[in-house]
């Protein structure tokens, strides 16, 4: 079975905020259903993982999976909630003497090459700005507007039907607002669409990610079969009921999805 894991569901600070006493950061601290590491996903496909963004949270998303190997990488964007990880990740390939992989746009690779110079004793960079194949995947990369962070990079995975589990596209968008025509276009009609929505509704300048009722208009623009929302901020209380529409939901740490055909009900978690 091929899957895609929730390893982190958070914003760039995740939750709680350790100066927030408000609502969801005090239930966080309580029940914790509202706690949040920063945001990241685990492919499992034939045998083998790919990790996309690998955050500070890293470790202890490793911990919780009981994961002590990971091979492959790919990162989204050079923010830090992406890629404060990659320092413990390349201590891995160390001690476990393999050569880690990390995926990544040539201008992504530049900067990380800037910020963790030292990393690359222990990986290799390989830039995929035209796209590249993994096990059954084909992944191709485009920029996106991240609002006043800049740009980032959304990712489309297409599955041949030749492939053992059949047909299936999914997109993954965690840092992204106010995209044009031809920055949505790669969303529509996919079978599952992974977005950041920080807020359910947010307010002021400065903005850099989807609020929920932005997202809602993206969603009926792009058809997607299913919704996935994260990059969630302490301004969404998921024991609050939103009235999302049929096929959207909030992301949960620990939420394995299914990538098979969501036509015959097989893709629902």
């Amino acid at each position: 079975m091929e899957s895609l894991t929730f390893l982190g569901t958070g914003d760039s600070l995740g939750v709680p905020r350790v100066y927030c006493d408000c609502a969801v950061c005090t239930e966080a601290r309580c029940t914790g259903v509202n706690r949040r590491l920063r945001s990241s996903v685990l492919l499992h496909t034939s045998g083998e993982r790919l990790l996309i963004d690998c955050g500070p949270s890293w470790g202890t998303q490793m911990e919780q999976t009981g994961l002590r190997d990971l091979r492959h990488v790919l990162i989204t964007h050079a923010h830090y909630d992406h890629i404060g990880g990659l320092p413990e990740y390349a201590d891995l390939c160390r001690w476990l003497k393999i050569r880690g992989t990390i995926y990544a746009a040539a201008e992504v690779i530049e900067r990380l090459r800037a910020i963790f110079p030292w990393i690359e004793r222990n990986v290799n960079y390989e830039a995929v700005d035209d796209g590249f194949a993994f096990h059954s995947w084909n992944i191709r990369l485009w920029k996106v507007a991240h609002g006043a962070n800049g740009t980032s990079f959304a990712l489309r995975f297409d599955r041949s039907e030749r492939a053992l589990c059949g047909k299936y596209s999914f997109v993954y968008c965690p840092d992204s607002i106010d995209l044009s025509a031809q920055e949505k276009a790669p969303m529509n009609g996919v079978q599952l669409l992974v977005l950041g929505t920080s807020f359910y509704k947010e307010e002021g300048g400065g903005r850099s990610v989807y609020d929920v009722t932005e997202a809602l208009e993206l969603i009926r623009e792009a058809g997607p079969g299913r919704t996935l929302f994260t990059h969630l901020s302490h301004g969404i209380d998921l024991l609050h009921d939103y009235g999302l529409p049929e096929g959207c939901r909030f992301a949960q740490a620990g939420m394995k999805v299914k990538l098979e055909d969501y036509e015959t009900g097989q893709d629902r978690s």
